[in-house]
């Protein structure tokens, strides 16, 4: 006797399914490598453990020809993936960062925090804030014997936030988070790749895109199942009662767009309304052409993915 094809409760395309029977199925961002020596950049990677009550872990990577007590920035990373796919072992994430870090000559802690809809939001934001906290700790010396590259290696007055996508997001969120708290960590910059903010009401391309605004519109409503959907104050930075732009808390902030995306609206916004702000510090703006959502990532070696981490590692060395 066959067995039946499980009914789709819910589809999330093109990233996962739910079944009526609970089981859920991921479709995009499964794949995983391990970390290592990668013979193509030179970049070393290993994988820790930041939180054992959650299972909160990181990668971090460092140029394999970093010497003893050289000190280099370092850049937390958070990957993309809508909240509810890949990791830091996804192959094609795990690519881009031994490019960026052969590139810029930094120290990389890529933060595997949880995925919806098993750890539903605000997990991902408040895994991500423990890690800056973990990072935080080994300023003082609490190395717990444990990790000792950030302690050998890192800079922490040049420490940076960055993320493509969702991380971009979380990054966002982490800088204002920090001007009231006692992190006790400076944040030079946020390098925000193709940033994952929203809206109820279209702007742009939004309007006449409808095919994609409602994947986008689904994919967070999956995610972020709030009474204000996708003007929930996660997604949306503009709508009223959202924080000030002016609180975050860093000096320099770097937004890159790509002219394909359906998200190049939201991120041209946020750079126009951050550089008219009270915020005093400084904000560029990167648009790639005839390039659609991190294409970086699925055409690392294509000239304008190159010339992306090039701006990238310039940001992040820049005094």
């Amino acid at each position: 006797m066959e067995s039946e094809t499980p009914e789709v409760s819910i589809d999330v395309f093109p990233y996962l399914r739910v079944y009526k029977d609970g089981t859920l199925e991921r479709i995009a961002g499964t794949e995983v490598v391990p970390a290592g020596l990668d013979s193509e950049t030179d970049v070393l990677s290993k994988d820790i453990v930041i939180a054992p009550e959650t299972g909160l872990s990181a990668r971090v990577y460092i140029p394999n020809s970093v010497q003893k007590e050289q000190k280099l920035p370092l850049v937390v990373y958070f990957h993309g993936g809508a909240f509810c796919i890949a990791t830091v072992a996804e192959p094609k994430y795990h690519t881009s960062l031994n490019m960026l870090v052969a590139e810029a000559n930094v120290v990389v802690l890529s933060v595997d925090y949880r995925l919806a809809p098993e750890h539903p939001l605000p997990v991902a934001y408040e895994d991500s804030w423990a890690s800056l906290q973990w990072v935080a700790s080994r300023i003082v010396g609490d190395n717990d014997g444990k990790e000792d590259w950030l302690k050998n290696y890192v800079d922490f007055e040049q420490v940076f936030l960055a993320g493509d996508s969702a991380g971009a997001n979380i990054a966002h969120h982490l800088a204002l988070k920090i001007k009231d708290s006692d992190l006790g960590l400076k944040i030079q910059g946020i390098g925000m790749i193709h940033p994952y903010f929203w809206g109820t009401n279209p702007i742009g391309s939004e309007i006449t895109d409808l095919f994609r605004k409602g994947l986008v519109d689904n994919w967070w409503l999956f995610v972020c199942p709030s009474d204000k959907g996708c003007d929930d104050l996660l997604i949306n930075p503009f709508v009223d009662g959202a924080p000030d732009l002016a609180g975050l808390a860093c000096d320099r902030v770097l937004v890159i767009v790509a002219e394909k995306d359906i998200l190049k609206d939201r991120g041209k916004l946020y750079y126009e309304k951050l550089a008219r702000s009270n915020w005093p510090g400084t904000v560029e703006l990167m648009v790639t052409e005839g390039e659609d959502h991190v294409f970086h990532i699925f055409e690392p070696n294509s000239v304008k993915s190159k010339g992306m981490i090039n701006r990238l590692a310039s940001f992040f060395n820049k005094e």
